[in-house]
């Protein structure tokens, strides 16, 4: 069971909770997923935000259904972002928001503009917790 609220005494976020409790028993940390292809490429052009995040929602469906879970089981994210613009920042966010891997923004999560990221080129990176039945 997932539990997701906002208290009153802070600000009603836009689209995610403040806190979520899981009572699972177990719980699945992934790891950062990144926008690379099957032979560990980074994809798209350089600056296409779009096409990374398209390519990390792919891969991020992939190993939580490798998990066993979904979308929706997810507790916790995180969102990196290499950009200072919050402009970047809420596309990509918005991008997320329309994609099948929605359900996970809803619950604890954190958008960052970070300066750089692991693999040269890359732009977007998510970093998901999911609760396990």
């Amino acid at each position: 069971m997932i539990e997701k609220f906002n208290p009153p005494t802070v600000h009603q976020p836009a689209g995610y909770s403040h806190v979520t409790i899981s009572t699972a028993g177990r719980l699945a940390h992934l790891a950062g997923q990144c926008p690379l292809d099957l032979s560990g490429a980074v994809i798209g052009e350089p600056g296409d935000y779009a096409a990374q995040t398209d390519q990390v929602i792919v891969n991020c469906l992939a190993v939580l259904e490798a998990a066993g879970a979904t979308p929706a089981a997810v507790v916790r994210s995180v969102v990196y972002v290499v950009s200072p613009d919050s402009t970047v920042l809420a596309e990509v966010w918005r991008r997320l928001n329309a994609s099948p891997l929605a359900p996970a923004f809803t619950t604890a999560s954190t958008l960052l503009g970070v300066a750089s990221l692991g693999y040269r080129g890359q732009l977007v990176e998510i970093d998901l917790t999911a609760a396990l039945d």
